[in-house]
């Protein structure tokens, strides 16, 4: 008896998905989403451009003017050329002030750079109490409002009721006793010099050691292996690693020194005599005191243009070594 047999069903072929479309061209963006991202930023563009370049083309505009007192009023002030330069450069109190201004630039920098490098080197050896410790103490310091400070240091200094003229009396010195620091020209000038470096020292410290926190740790291990001590280490390997930022802070020293004027002011006025005064109390001096604000803008324009001489000195010194390394 045949056997009936079942038919076998055919084998089911893969479903097979449907091809995906391509995406429809991207519409080019509109005019006004283009512009956008610049109406964002306009107001900072703006605001950067009325309170920073404004005043330095005004100031440039005025120092080429005969402007006074009278002219501040009425507005009329007539074009002399170069006649506030000549007289600037042809009076020996300024380039006596010129000469005071690097000096007093020379020290404040030279003592940050290497109070805040040795300050640096300290925090990243700390553990992590003491680190916070530290960091927190620097950043105080640095918080504190300029005009407070220099109160604060003109307090210390008193010459009657000042803790430094009462702790240097305690331990035997009686010749401070009521000693006036600010009548005479050196002490006040070394007060200021401490002062600005007491302010700067934090942001640079703290800058230099976020800096060597990215110190690869086997650089410092390879040279210990070969036998290097700590200046060698810091010298070929430290110092390499972190020469961009050592510009970078130098350069803010040099900026924030050379334009020193609120601790100064508040302080001595450029006294006593002209001990104390640099070329941003100058400016002012010349443009309260007798009234001349075209020479006072000058001034102003003249130590804008040292400032950037010195930098750019510096910035072509250090790109020579580089090149000279490599």
């Amino acid at each position: 008896m045949p056997v009936a047999v079942e038919p076998t069903s055919a084998p089911r072929t893969p479903r097979q998905r449907p091809a995906p479309r391509p995406a429809a061209p991207r519409k080019p963006a509109g005019r006004a989403h283009g512009l956008w991202p610049y109406a964002l930023i306009a107001p900072a563009v703006g605001g950067m451009l009325y309170l920073l370049v404004y005043p330095l083309v005004r100031a440039v505009l005025i120092s080429f003017q005969d402007f006074r007192l009278r002219q501040l009023i009425s507005g009329n002030a007539e074009f002399v050329g170069l006649r506030n330069y000549r007289t600037l450069l042809a009076d020996p109190r300024f380039w006596e002030v010129v000469r005071r201004t690097f000096l007093f630039m020379a020290i404040n920098v030279v003592l940050i750079m290497v109070i805040a490098t040795l300050v640096a080197l300290m925090v990243e050896r700390l553990r992590r109490v003491g680190r916070t410790v530290v960091l927190c103490s620097l950043v105080l310091a640095w918080a504190m409002p300029v005009v407070a400070a220099t109160t604060v240091f003109q307090w210390l200094f008193h010459s009657e009721f000042g803790i430094v003229n009462w702790a240097l009396t305690s331990i035997g010195l009686d010749s401070f006793e009521r000693y006036p620091w600010f009548a005479g020209g050196t002490a006040a000038f070394a007060i200021l010099v401490t002062l600005i470096v007491w302010q700067s020292v934090p942001f640079a410290a703290i800058t230099l050691y976020s800096a060597l926190t990215t110190v690869p740790l086997e650089l410092y291990e390879s040279a210990r292996l070969d036998g290097a001590g700590a200046g060698r280490i810091f010298r070929s390997v430290t110092l390499p690693m972190l020469r961009p930022i050592f510009l970078l802070v130098f350069s803010l020293e040099v900026i924030w020194t050379f334009k020193t004027f609120v601790q100064i002011w508040v302080m001595t006025r450029g006294g006593p005599g002209d001990a104390t005064t640099i070329l941003p109390v100058y400016a002012v001096q010349s443009a309260l005191s007798s009234q001349r604000y075209d020479l006072g803008s000058a001034a102003s324009v003249i130590t804008v243009v040292l400032m950037s001489g010195v930098l750019v000195l510096y910035f072509r010194q250090m790109f020579r070594q580089e090149d000279e390394t490599r």
